[in-house]
C-alpha cells in the first residue's frame, strides 16, 4: 500500500520537474530579446558619454538617445562645441541625420551604414540599427561558457536578408542570470572578425542592472577604440512615434 502512495507522488514530481524544464528552457531568440529588452526596455531614455582612443590622441563626444522599440531612435550631440545639436534618427527603415550648422536634413544611403559613425568604432548601424539584431538575424546557441567569472549562453546570430544587413555574423556572450550581453563579436562577409565589444561596470539605472561601459575594439587597428559610458538612463516612460519626426530633429534639445 505505502508503495503504491509513493509512486503516484514520484511520478507527479517527476513530471513536475519536466515541466519545470521545459518552462525556463529559453531557444536562441527568447534570449537574445531579453538581452535586448533589458537595454532598451520598450522606451529609453538617457545620455552617454564617448571617446575614440587612438594611439596618439583622443577625443570625447557627448550624446543624449532616445530610442521606442527596434523600430525608432535618436541621438542628439551635446558636446563638443564643432558637433553640437548635430542629430541623428532612424525611423522604421529610413535613417536621417540634421546638420544645424548648415541646416541641412541628410537621409543616409544603405551604403554608408558600414561607415564609422562620428569617427568612431562604431558603425552608422550599430548606432542606430543596434535593436535589430532581434528581428533580422537568425540565432542559435553554440554552447555555454564563463565570461568575466559569469555563466553565459554563446549565441551566433546570422542575418535573414544579407542586402539589409551590414555584418556577416555576430557571436554574442550574454549571462544566463541577468542577460548582460558581456561581449559581442562583429564579422564581415568573409568571416573575419571585425571588432570586438566588451560591456562592463554593471550599475543600477532606474531598477534596472546593466552594464555601464561598452569598449569597441577593432581587430585591424591596434592602439584603435571607442569607449562609451552610459550616465543616466529612464525606461518605459511614454514616448510617441511623432517624436521621432524630421521636424523634431529641428528643434529637439
Amino acid at each position: 500500500m505505502r508503495n503504491r502512495t509513493i509512486l503516484p507522488i514520484l511520478a507527479l514530481i517527476f513530471a513536475s520537474g519536466l515541466f519545470l524544464q521545459q518552462k525556463t528552457d529559453l531557444t536562441a531568440v527568447e534570449i537574445i530579446k531579453k538581452a535586448n529588452d533589458l537595454r532598451y526596455g520598450e522606451t529609453s531614455e538617457g545620455s552617454m558619454d564617448m571617446t575614440l582612443v587612438r594611439p596618439t590622441w583622443k577625443r570625447s563626444i557627448s550624446m543624449k538617445m532616445w530610442t521606442k522599440g527596434t523600430a525608432y531612435s535618436m541621438v542628439l550631440i551635446t558636446a563638443p562645441a564643432k558637433e553640437k545639436g548635430q542629430v541623428f534618427m532612424k525611423r522604421k527603415n529610413e535613417m536621417w541625420n540634421y546638420i544645424p550648422r548648415i541646416s541641412r536634413m541628410i537621409k543616409l544611403p544603405p551604403s554608408a551604414m558600414s561607415q564609422g559613425w562620428m569617427g568612431s568604432d562604431y558603425t552608422n548601424d550599430d548606432m542606430m540599427n543596434e535593436g535589430s539584431l532581434v528581428s533580422k538575424f537568425n540565432h542559435k546557441i553554440l554552447k555555454t561558457e564563463k565570461f568575466e567569472n559569469m555563466d553565459c549562453y554563446v549565441i551566433e546570430s546570422v542575418p535573414k536578408n544579407d542586402d539589409d544587413v551590414v555584418w556577416g555574423k555576430k557571436v554574442s556572450w550574454i549571462s544566463k542570470d541577468d542577460f548582460f550581453t558581456l561581449k559581442t563579436e562583429s564579422y564581415d562577409d568573409d568571416m573575419y572578425l571585425v571588432k570586438t565589444e566588451i560591456a562592463s561596470e554593471i550599475k543600477t539605472f532606474g531598477g534596472k542592472r546593466l552594464p555601464s561601459k561598452f569598449e569597441i575594439i577593432p581587430e585591424d587597428n591596434p592602439g584603435n577604440k571607442t569607449v562609451v559610458v552610459l550616465k543616466d538612463i529612464i525606461f518605459n516612460k511614454p514616448l510617441d512615434e511623432s517624436f521621432f519626426s524630421q521636424q523634431n530633429m529641428k528643434r529637439i534639445r
